[in-house]
């Protein structure tokens, strides 16, 4: 599936590719999924942990599990938006060194968003993607 999507960083707008995504995604004919954003709920129902390093990490496992259920992988995903309720320097990098090791190495267009809160008072990353899947 990944061989219909290209990826560009054109010359005219900044090589986001230096830091894992791209600013430009062709998605070439096929089906796309719109994966819902994704927060720290376990199916369990646990709390969401504290911190927003362990906050992520579940974000990730919540996103493996979609990829999983589309049959899909990381290389398949056209687009993300990141949206975190404390957008600061060290936030951006506690949430995106996560998300680039879930990445590892493929590029979606990726966006990153600064809200004032999100489904829960306790969360504070929300990831939502959409999946090239097969037709």
């Amino acid at each position: 599936m990944s061989a219909s999507i290209d990826r560009m960083n054109p010359p005219a707008l900044p090589d986001t590719g230096k830091v894992g995504y791209s600013q430009i995604s062709i998605v070439r004919p096929g089906a796309l999924a719109f994966v819902s954003g994704q927060v720290a709920w376990r199916p369990d129902g646990t709390p969401p942990p504290a911190s927003l390093a362990e906050q992520t990490a579940i974000v990730v496992e919540n996103l493996k599990g979609a990829l999983e259920a589309l049959q899909a992988s990381t290389d398949d995903i056209v687009q993300m938006r990141i949206y975190l309720t404390d957008l600061r320097d060290d936030t951006q990098d506690s949430a995106m060194g996560g998300i680039l090791r879930f990445l590892d190495g493929a590029q979606p267009s990726l966006t990153g968003i600064g809200v004032a809160a999100l489904a829960g008072p306790d969360l504070q990353i929300e990831v939502e993607m959409v999946v090239q899947v097969a037709a």
